[in-house]
């Protein structure tokens, strides 16, 4: 690991401000970062010979990584030692930099040949709108840099969390799933005025609308995939479905069988907690090929309706079916398709609007050991 002397900076095209330089797996160096466009100390000296990297490129995104190249003249290459890579979370640009999660990120790495991976969760996101810009610099035998212009400014976003990812996630969930518990019906808590419009405005169906942010940050389905949000979670001590809500005293209630069956694939879609010790998993149940069905194969995976730790559905030796769901983790399930309220019965709950428990739009903690894994959050 190299360090440049005391005082020296490199200037930043973007943004004012310290910050640690992050490992490429290439080599790390600790820099700072001051006002301007070019390096005006005797630590760094401007060279007109290095050249300007041109024509970036950004390819091979994952949600904590990428790819990038660029082309360069040819005659100073021999020079090169060092590149010098400033990269920006593009949402941030105008907000407080002495937050930790705001400060930008500059990186630099020894030469090597194009194309480049960079690659680490401590600064790169899922989901996430990045500038970045670079030099090239020549390390001079007196242990200062001598450094190109900077380079023109892209952008790019990072991706969702691929299957590898959503795996990781899924088994953190299986440990504290806990044991399972028989349930008989699907239930959705809403306000009056939604049941009224479904009967009054939608030809008495509940539709499908997209999936709030609420969850992982990097999780697939978070704004694309359309369904309603049920719950299946039961009372230990009664068997039924709790009388509280958060999200309003009416309730929808319809037999397991009807959303649930052998026609139905399921899928596991996220796990995450809200800063309490509550965790939650996500579910999807897809009708067989249902353009809902179509969009979980590409992206989710695929849980044995027989054989999971979350929710189940076996038939027993006299043809029923019959229904389990995890105990110790709060199932929210999306169902893709579109749900007559006539299948079903609205009726109000006794007990209370719980508005401290709502999942909408919620953010997960990052810092929670149980629900993380080791890429974006």
């Amino acid at each position: 690991m190299e360090v440049p002397r005391v005082g020296h900076s490199i200037s930043s095209p973007v943004s004012p401000c310290e910050d640690m330089i992050k490992n490429l797996s290439l080599e790390a160096i600790q820099l700072c970062d001051r006002e301007g466009n070019k390096s005006q100390d005797s630590g760094i000296a401007e060279m007109e010979e290095l050249p300007v990297p041109q024509n970036i490129k950004i390819n091979n995104i994952t949600c904590d990584s990428f790819k990038i190249s660029w082309d360069m003249d040819s005659k100073a290459k021999e020079r090169i030692t060092h590149y010098f890579i400033d990269l920006n979370k593009k949402e941030n640009k105008n907000s407080n930099k002495f937050k930790h999660k705001d400060v930008p990120t500059k990186l630099v790495a020894k030469a090597v040949p194009l194309p480049m991976t960079v690659r680490g969760h401590w600064f790169l996101s899922p989901r996430t709108e990045y500038t970045v810009a670079v030099q090239t610099a020549s390390k001079q035998s007196d242990g200062d840099y001598a450094v190109s212009e900077w380079s023109e400014i892209i952008e790019f976003c990072t991706a969702d969390y691929s299957a590898v990812h959503l795996t990781q996630l899924l088994e953190k969930a299986e440990v504290i799933a806990g044991r399972m518990l028989k349930f008989s019906v699907f239930y959705r808590n809403q306000h009056k005025e939604y049941f009224d419009h479904a009967r009054e405005a939608q030809n008495n169906k509940m539709l499908p609308s997209v999936k709030d942010n609420s969850g992982s940050h990097g999780s697939p389905i978070s704004g694309k995939l359309e369904g309603i949000f049920f719950s299946c979670n039961t009372e230990f001590n009664t068997g039924k479905p709790p009388q509280d809500s958060p999200y309003g005293r009416y309730r929808f209630e319809i037999c397991a069988e009807a959303l649930f069956n052998p026609k139905t694939n399921l899928y596991f879609g996220d796990f995450y907690c809200m800063y309490t010790a509550y965790h939650y998993v996500i579910l999807v149940l897809a009708p067989e090929g249902s353009p809902g069905d179509e969009f979980c194969k590409q992206r989710l995976p695929a849980l044995d309706i027989t054989d999971n730790r979350f929710l189940t559905c076996t038939q027993g030796e006299d043809g029923r079916l019959a229904f389990h769901h995890a105990q110790d983790v709060i199932l929210e399930v999306i169902y893709t398709d579109p749900v007559d309220l006539a299948l079903g019965t609205v009726a109000e709950i006794s007990g209370h609007q719980l508005m401290s428990l709502s999942t909408v739009n919620a953010k997960k903690d990052p810092s929670c050991k149980t629900c993380n894994i080791s890429v974006g959050r």
